[in-house]
């Protein structure tokens, strides 16, 4: 079946198909079984948009049409049950984003009521619906199964999740008000809320099934049979499911914990959070109706919310730009890499090479200047394989295949045959550059050489190379194997097979690169320490050190700028200053508290009061010297705003990036600052620190913001 309609929503008859003129139309595909164990036929209804399985299916209008034309004719055929599933590996993957910047909240108040009554077919059927959740069930997809009456999930279904507050808004088609019904408000505000504030979180199907957002997980290899076999043992009567009850005390705790969540994560700085357990707790005390109709309000509102507009320019920034890097040169030009060095064998190298052994599956080679300090590293990558092992995250096999790829050596002359060679040596120009020189002559002369710098010049480090053109900046970011970006930075003399090369490299090892000019600090280590800068400095004036360090509270960053400080590690903060300075001496200031910090040995800097409140650690305050010039927080914020934005605008101008969304993308993916900022750049336009302090926007209006 693949008739389409205009799609009006019931009451208001507002047609949202031309707001959506890219729908890629997800098919419901109908058709009558026969299965064994069960009176009469079964209405299978299959979505399909017609594309792999890298196109998931989604729900604009005229697939939310088809689904309701779907639905109706399953209901008239008068069968025993109904079933929803999906392409191979995929159920849904929710609303059509690319439609969502609505005029108006009465289209966005529409598309709500349209999803919620196309779905609540399923749930206000008085013939048994059942979800055969086959694959990829997000947002909207979710939401579709929870309306239905039973769900089966299939053993190898790549992610289950709510990413709506990750987003900016939250689940409107029914989620805050079904799930806690069927999982309880505990595992509602654990889905919901707590997953989608950790990073959107995916659940397995294992997790899925203790949560209780599916009746039963079943294997994969038969899954469609196995799913039809447990309806027909639900219709008979020989299998039960039960929901969970909660007490009303219950239902505040986990309330509670979820404003205690989205406090400590959000600093209450986006209100997604903070509606969606509105939401959630209107479910505990108001009929399923009401509690739609009030669900369907919030989700309009959020999203005609400027925090909507811009998670929604973060999401593309990571799913497109991040895929298809701007500058990268063709792939053709790329060279295999089949083995890879490590110069060093400290914490940053030992990452990097079990890094490259498990998404490469090659041989990795560590050096370092005697056995002591190499048999350490080794260890440590060991060890780190082990863990995975006992977390269930490789299996005993793939320990065993990494453990052996990865070997150590003190001779550099293991070098010969590898095809990428990256140091991670003390962060020392002089240093880097003997390395480098001292490389050539182990390396064929097609072996791409990187440093993994976060500061120096890789220029100079070039210069001392009789090959200079295959040198290159590959600069990950703590921790290796969490955080998605790779600034891979050119040189004036890199050449684009060394590039194609690397930008391949990133991609096979599961990164998000963006293209970098080489000057000092790149982009994430620039900008944030930048605005560190600017805290230091009015510490240093007399503001108090903690109305400076909350002072960006409003903006929802995942950790103040002390707490950042100290995870980054004051010795490489004040290393990473000083080469700034040197470059940026009227932007870039050295702290001498921060110098007498590192000089101390100091590395906490934070502590918390009996409150339970952040507050900088005594001892640190004890050794750092003040004036008498405070500033509001109010005015530490702006100050610290303006500098990014000046700071920003120079960039562009340097040409260090091409355009200000790789920059977001870099903070986001780099630096993890939220997807409702979309990056930075949005976040001062809307507030108009970008005007005040540079004298325009990044970006049009409506450009990861309203349009006015």
């Amino acid at each position: 079946m693949t008739t389409t309609l205009d799609a009006t929503t019931p009451g208001n008859h507002v047609d949202l198909t031309p707001m959506f003129p890219d729908e890629v139309v997800t098919h419901s595909l109908l058709r009558l079984l026969d299965v064994p164990g069960v009176d009469g036929k079964v209405a299978l209804i299959t979505l399909d948009n017609g594309r792999d399985h890298t196109r998931p299916n989604t729900f604009g209008p005229r697939g939310l049409a088809e689904l309701a034309i779907a639905i109706d004719t399953a209901i008239a055929a008068a069968p025993a049950a109904i079933a929803v599933t999906g392409k191979p590996f995929v159920f849904a993957a929710g609303a059509d984003l690319s439609g969502l910047g609505f005029p108006d909240l009465a289209a966005a108040r529409a598309m709500g009521a349209l999803g919620q009554d196309v779905f609540g077919a399923l749930r206000r059927s008085s013939v048994p619906t059942f979800a055969f959740v086959n694959g990829v069930a997000l947002g909207g997809g979710l939401e579709l199964a929870l309306h239905c009456h039973y769900r089966t999930l299939a053993a190898n279904a790549a992610m289950v999740a709510f990413p709506e507050v990750f987003l900016g808004i939250l689940p409107g088609w029914g989620g805050t008000q079904l799930l806690p019904r069927i999982a309880g408000p505990e595992n509602a505000v654990t889905v919901i809320v707590e997953n989608a504030m950790n990073q959107n979180r995916m659940l397995r199907p294992a997790d899925a099934g203790r949560l209780n957002v599916v009746d039963v997980v079943l294997d994969a290899a038969d899954y469609l049979e196995e799913s039809l076999r447990w309806m027909a043992g639900v219709l008979a009567g020989r299998i039960t499911v039960s929901r969970p009850t909660a007490t009303d005390e219950e239902w505040a705790d986990a309330i509670g914990r979820g404003r205690l969540i989205a406090t400590m994560r959000t600093k209450n700085a986006a209100p997604a959070a903070g509606r969606a357990l509105d939401m959630l707790e209107l479910s505990h005390t108001t009929e399923i109706e009401a509690g739609l109709r009030a669900e369907g309000d919030a989700l309009a509102e959020l999203i005609m919310s400027q925090e909507f507009r811009a998670g929604i320019y973060a999401f593309n920034l990571t799913q497109k730009r991040a895929k298809r890097p701007v500058g990268a040169p063709d792939r053709s030009l790329a060279r295999p890499i089949t083995k890879v060095g490590v110069v060093g064998a400290g914490l940053m190298a030992s990452q990097f090479a079990l890094l490259f052994a498990r998404r490469l599956h090659v041989p990795v080679v560590l050096t370092e200047i005697d056995q002591e300090r190499l048999d350490k590293g080794l260890g440590i990558v060991r060890r780190d394989i082990v863990n995975l092992a006992k977390k269930g995250r490789i299996s005993v096999d793939e320990a065993q295949r990494l453990t052996a790829l990865i070997t150590g050596s003190l001779d550099q002359a293991v070098f010969a045959d590898a095809d990428l060679v990256i140091e991670a040596v003390f962060e020392e120009l002089e240093v880097k550059k003997q390395v480098v020189a001292a490389l050539e002559a182990h390396v064929r002369d097609d072996c791409l050489l990187a440093t993994n710098t976060s500061a120096l010049s890789i220029s100079e480090m070039a210069g001392v190379l009789t090959h200079p053109e295959r040198l290159l900046g590959f600069h990950f970011f703590n921790p290796v194997a969490v955080m998605p970006l790779v600034e891979i930075v050119r040189t004036p003399h890199t050449d684009d097979a060394s590039l194609a090369t690397a930008f391949a490299l990133a991609r096979n090892l599961k990164k998000g690169p963006i293209l970098v000019a080489d000057h000092a600090g790149f982009v994430v280590n620039r900008l944030l320490l930048r605005f560190m800068g600017e805290i230091l400095a009015a510490i240093e004036e007399g503001t108090p050190a903690d109305v400076a360090d909350s002072a960006l509270d409003p903006l929802g960053l995942p950790m103040t700028p002390i707490m950042l400080l100290q995870l980054v590690g004051p010795a490489v903060a004040l290393h990473v200053a000083e080469k700034l300075h040197e470059s940026f001496p009227e932007r870039f200031a050295v702290s001498e508290n921060l110098r007498r910090t590192v000089e101390a040995g100091q590395k906490v800097l934070v502590s918390w009061d009996d409150d339970g409140k952040q507050t900088v650690d005594p001892e640190v305050l004890a050794r750092w010297t003040v004036g008498d010039r405070p500033s509001t927080a109010d005015e530490v914020r702006e100050r610290a705003l303006a500098a990014l934005a000046v700071e920003i605008r120079l960039m562009l101008a340097e040409g260090v990036v091409a355009d200000p969304a790789d920059i977001d993308l870099a903070m986001i993916t780099g630096a993890g600052w939220p997807f409702w900022l979309g990056g930075i750049s949005p976040y001062l336009d809307r507030t108009g620190v970008s005007e005040r302090a540079t004298g325009r926007r990044f970006a049009p209006r409506g450009v990861a913001t309203l349009p006015a």
